[in-house]
């Protein structure tokens, strides 16, 4: 991940093995991490059951908030890939009960598409 990308609030994909690795006394018996992005110190970690998001708190990011959102509670979601002005790709997620979507912005250089599967292979089943 680039530094000026997370600056400008950009995710970056990471590396699995290291994700799961980092979060392994998160994951339920049968559960690993089929993509994995990060924004400076903040994280969100697709799951073969859930998505979870990773928000470190505080100046030393010692305080960590895990909230974790199962596929069957997403309602929709949508994406918006980067323009030739825009030089980001967006993603909304609406969880059942709330009104407004969680957003994740990532750079350019991130297959969007990929990222769709994923969570269009979860729930959609």
């Amino acid at each position: 991940m680039g530094f000026l990308d997370g600056l400008m609030g950009n995710a970056s994909e990471i590396s699995v093995g290291a994700a799961e690795e980092e979060f392994s006394n998160l994951l339920a018996e049968g559960e690993h991490i089929e993509k994995a992005y990060q924004l400076i110190r903040d994280m969100f970690l697709f799951t073969n059951k859930r998505l979870i998001l990773v928000d470190k708190q505080g100046v030393t990011g010692r305080k960590v908030e895990y909230h974790s959102i199962p596929y069957n509670k997403i309602t929709h979601f949508s994406i918006e890939t980067a323009g030739h002005f825009d030089l980001d790709a967006e993603l909304k997620i609406w969880i059942s009960g709330t009104q407004m979507p969680i957003q994740k912005q990532f750079n350019r250089n991130l297959n969007i598409y990929e990222l769709q599967k994923v969570l269009a292979a979860h729930i959609l089943k």
